[in-house]
């Protein structure tokens, strides 16, 4: 072996063939596993790394096996409380299996979300799409390129791609008996993003409420906070006894504006959130609302695309439960 550099120095794959005498392609070629070296040459390169210390460049390395060990994650809104519960637990599935989590976000810009993808493939051995809001043909094209996909919060009946999500027409349908229950006949939905599957799923459980004797009126809102603030006060009045809204957030910015406005919740009306978002990461911790097993769902789904890149996988869409929290926001209809 020849004289060892200084350890100030980095330690590079030119240092490594220098050492063992060989070229730095034939360095390459022992840790990248891409072709055969004889073995005298070989065990040489292993002995001049371990002298050496030296580390491979894992994206090199990764680039020249066509692998990255790394997964991508598409989230529509990073400023969601509702995704770095997922996102965190994504990322300790992907840790245990050695690999990084790359995630970019839509923005809630359906339009670019197939090019974020794209991007994704290009880097990434897996990709997760949390609540995609693209079209079904959009989804359809991705799929067919064969790159390991996964959907979160998203489920496309024909479309041969795994799936996992909770049970958002089951969450919104216990909110429905909940307030039927409370003796509310007329509520009003403050609607989440138009392109969302979620939203879809939610408003497709109003049809069914109408056996519980409650009638829901749909009226376009959005996923913020502010959103909640700058549409409640349109939809009161009328015999609405009951606010129903996409999510906890829009809940909160509804219930800042009721107070505004002198409004009593629930004496005068009820309102109701969706997701059941950690109480220290907001102002209102009394909101009835239905809980999402975050944790749960990010580490099935993290678990799911694991799966799909060491074994391949194709399943039925896996459905998580939600749970009714009852709070203080919901009470008797008055009227």
């Amino acid at each position: 072996m020849q004289n060892r550099p200084a350890r100030s120095a980095r330690v590079t794959i030119t240092d490594v063939g220098a050492a063992a005498g060989v070229s730095p392609a034939t360095v390459s070629r022992v840790l990248n596993g891409t072709a055969r070296v004889d073995s005298s040459l070989a065990l040489r390169v292993q002995q001049a790394v371990a002298e050496l210390g030296y580390r491979p460049n894992a994206a090199a390395q990764g680039l020249a096996r066509g692998q990255w060990e790394t997964i991508g994650v598409l989230v529509p809104d990073l400023a969601n409380p509702y995704f770095p519960d997922v996102l965190k637990a994504v990322s300790a599935v992907a840790r245990s299996h050695g690999r990084r989590m790359l995630v970019m976000e839509s923005d809630e810009d359906p339009s670019v979300e197939h090019d974020l993808v794209e991007d994704l493939m290009r880097c990434c051995d897996g990709v997760l799409l949390c609540s995609p809001r693209m079209t079904r043909a959009e989804l359809a094209e991705l799929a067919a390129r064969d790159h390991p996909m996964v959907l979160f919060n998203r489920v496309v009946p024909g479309l041969s791609v795994p799936s996992i999500s909770v049970d958002f027409h089951g969450g919104m349908t216990a909110i429905c008996g909940h307030l039927a229950q409370l003796g509310h006949r007329r509520a009003v939905y403050l609607a989440g993003p138009p392109a969302s599957w979620a939203n879809a799923e939610r408003i497709r459980a109003f049809s069914g409420a109408k056996a519980f004797g409650l009638e829901v009126t749909v009226v376009p809102c959005g996923s913020t906070s502010q959103a909640g603030y700058d549409e409640v006060a349109g939809v009161l009045g009328e015999g609405v006894t009951a606010i129903v809204t996409y999510n906890d957030l829009v809940a909160f910015g509804a219930l800042m504006r009721l107070r505004e406005l002198g409004v009593d919740v629930p004496g005068e009306v009820s309102v109701t959130g969706f997701d059941d978002i950690s109480l220290d990461r907001v102002a209102h911790s009394n909101l009835t609302t239905v809980s999402v097993p975050r944790d749960q769902l990010g580490r099935q789904a993290g678990e799911m695309l694991e799966l799909l890149l060491t074994e391949g996988y194709d399943a039925e869409p896996r459905y998580l439960p939600m749970e009714l929290r009852v709070r203080d926001t919901t009470g008797s209809s008055v009227r």
